[in-house]
């Protein structure tokens, strides 16, 4: 049997997510000096190196990737085990670590501070990332549970709807569209879009909607975050396709306006994901519940107080 300890599968698994002793050593609360001793003494308990340095940037090497996949399971069995036994004595304590798509980032810190105040004793970290990445979290059991508007492909991963996500056009209140009524999807298609990366869910609905038309694809720009399509379409750029959650302020204030187009607002709907084979802790579960409460309520506001355009 390996002489190798939790805490060193821990040291090891922080260091090969950051590829960054320091990074490692601050999530840790360890010195770096501290960190880089439970590496060695992993390496020498295997038998063989487990990063190689190339330059300043740090890499896996092959029996680090190999120990990286079983450190994952060993530590999320632990933490289950650790969850089981809470539950058992009445504890609600633990860790919650969500992942969310940017553009749910708009609602979901009201939502999380609400959770924990009601659940003070969970300690709860949030990652907010573009859809590949948040799918890559849950892959390797980084994030217990994730909030995207469209889920990924697979059987691996469990999907539950759990709140409208409305995807509306979006223009300056200057743009010759800003006044028009009924807006036909050819009309669009002479105008210059700001779109987000191939593979973000709000890319794949805009491509759909033209396709579904017969019409070819704008020509556009790509911008990697929600905020950059916002900033791009207020200085007269061009227009966008976003989720109506992301510009609540900018309505208000007027600096920007929702077009009437046809066939809008495109109603999806955001997703609580996690892997089917993960176990969920009593934190996860609890706050799965709390969503579907939290978006029962929302539903219920809204179908008192229409959405305006």
């Amino acid at each position: 049997m390996l002489p190798i300890s939790l805490r060193q599968l821990q040291v090891f698994e922080s260091v090969a997510r950051h590829l960054n002793h320091s990074r490692a050593a601050a999530e840790l609360f360890l010195t770096q000096p501290a960190v880089s001793m439970q590496i060695k003494q992993t390496e020498t308990a295997i038998g063989l190196p487990l990063f190689e340095q190339v330059g300043k940037k740090l890499f896996l090497t092959e029996a680090g990737r190999e120990l990286l996949h079983y450190a994952r399971s060993i530590l999320q069995i632990m933490g289950e085990m650790e969850s089981v036994f809470d539950e058992m004595k009445g504890v609600e304590r633990g860790t919650l670590n969500i992942s969310v798509v940017s553009t749910a980032n708009y609602f979901m810190p009201q939502l999380l501070a609400k959770f924990i105040q009601s659940h003070p004793k969970i300690q709860v970290g949030l990652s907010v990332a573009n859809r590949d990445a948040v799918i890559r979290q849950l892959s390797e059991n980084i994030a217990d549970l994730a909030i995207m508007g469209q889920p990924p492909d697979g059987t691996d991963m469990r999907a539950e709807a759990f709140m409208l996500n409305p995807l509306v056009v979006i223009a300056a209140p200057a743009h010759p569209l800003a006044q028009a009524h009924n807006i036909k999807p050819r009309q669009l298609a002479n105008e210059v879009f700001l779109l987000r990366e191939q593979g973000s869910g709000t890319r794949g609905v805009v491509e759909r909607f033209f396709a579904s038309h017969k019409l070819a694809l704008p020509a556009h720009m790509e911008m990697d975050t929600n905020e950059a399509i916002k900033q791009s379409v207020q200085a007269g750029m061009g227009i966008g396709i976003i989720s109506r959650h992301g510009i609540e302020l900018e309505l208000e204030t007027r600096r920007l306006v929702v077009l009437d187009v046809e066939r809008f607002p495109i109603v999806r709907h955001w997703y609580i994901v996690h892997r089917k084979n993960k176990r969920l802790s009593t934190s996860a579960l609890e706050f799965k519940r709390f969503l579907l409460e939290e978006s029962e309520n929302m539903m219920s506001q809204d179908n008192a107080s229409p959405m305006a355009p």
